[in-house]
């Protein structure tokens, strides 16, 4: 009989202890059924559908989606527009990337110092990382008004002649890549902030005891910590770039002459002016494919330089 209880309160046991286990793994599926709900409703099934419809012939006002294949695809890529869409956002990248991250780290290092009212100055740079874009957009477009704006302003004060800058194709993206810098400017600062502080002293102490001056703490102690927040900072401004729409959409319409017509905005033109949706909806799925490809090219390439410790 002994024996026979104790087999029966091991059974217990396990049954007990698999209904607490069954227990956990619903309550934990449960709390996360809303957000995978929301993420399936709002971007899973968006995504899906949009690939589903890059295969067919869709323009809302001309009937019902025709299964055409490929073509969209081709006419995509054979496009000159779509090119110069690309073009214009690599130019926006490649402005506004480096220059953005190197101002960020220049003002984070002064900022990583003990100074009167820091607090303040923190909040001030972050400011325009949490203000919207529509409204920073307005507001720049009166900054580069070419007859009241500040920049010309400051122009004719070193006796520079007043810029078109909005209205010139050689001058609206510069532009729109300087506001793109100074939107992006606090967050990075802050990013960058992190890292410098998440770095020992007791390794700048070690190399100033062998000699090291202020290019040297640079060069060998502050840059190789900072590589995992520069390689975070340089993933999310190349798909930053790669998804800027709001600024070009308020302040450009994608002009002058097509000179800012990014790979975003090409979209929007396609699929909600044209209301051509199986040309946007691949167009939408290349764009992915591109920020997919530079994401693993990034990681491949610079993930084995990135030095955690």
């Amino acid at each position: 009989m002994a024996a026979i209880s104790k087999e029966q309160t091991k059974t217990f046991s396990i049954s007990a202890k698999k209904r607490r286990q069954w227990v956990e793994w619903l309550s934990g599926y449960a709390f996360l059924a809303p957000s995978f709900i929301v993420l399936a409703v709002f971007t899973y099934f968006p995504v899906l559908y949009a690939l589903g419809l890059s295969f067919f012939r869709w323009r809302i006002m001309r009937g019902e989606p025709t299964f055409n294949g490929l073509t969209n695809y081709q006419l995509l890529l054979t496009s000159e527009d779509f090119w110069q869409a690309i073009g214009n956002t690599i130019y926006f990248a490649l402005g506004s990337i480096p220059t953005g991250m190197a101002v960020a780290l220049f003002i984070a290092i002064l900022l990583n110092r003990p100074m009167k009212l820091l607090p303040i100055y923190r909040t001030a740079f972050f400011l325009p990382t949490v203000t919207s874009m529509v409204a920073v957009s307005v507001v720049w477009m009166w900054i580069y008004h070419p007859d009241v704006g500040l920049m010309n302003y400051f122009l004719n004060l070193v006796g520079l002649p007043s810029i078109r800058w909005l209205n010139d194709p050689r001058w609206a993206m510069p532009a729109l890549i300087l506001l793109g810098v100074w939107k992006g400017l606090g967050y990075n600062v802050i990013i960058y902030l992190a890292g410098l502080q998440n770095i020992p002293e007791q390794l700048y102490e070690a190399a100033q005891i062998d000699g090291a001056n202020r290019w040297q703490l640079f060069r060998h102690v502050t840059w190789p910590l900072l590589t995992p927040t520069t390689f975070l900072i340089l993933i999310m401004a190349v798909i930053n770039s790669f998804q800027a729409f709001t600024e070009f959409n308020v302040m450009t319409q994608g002009g002058p002459l097509g000179a800012t017509t990014v790979v975003v905005y090409y979209l929007y033109q396609q699929a909600f002016q044209q209301f051509n949706m199986g040309y946007g909806s691949a167009l939408a799925i290349v764009l992915f494919l591109i920020v997919l490809g530079l994401t693993l090219v990034q990681n491949k390439i610079l993930g084995p330089r990135v030095h955690y410790q």
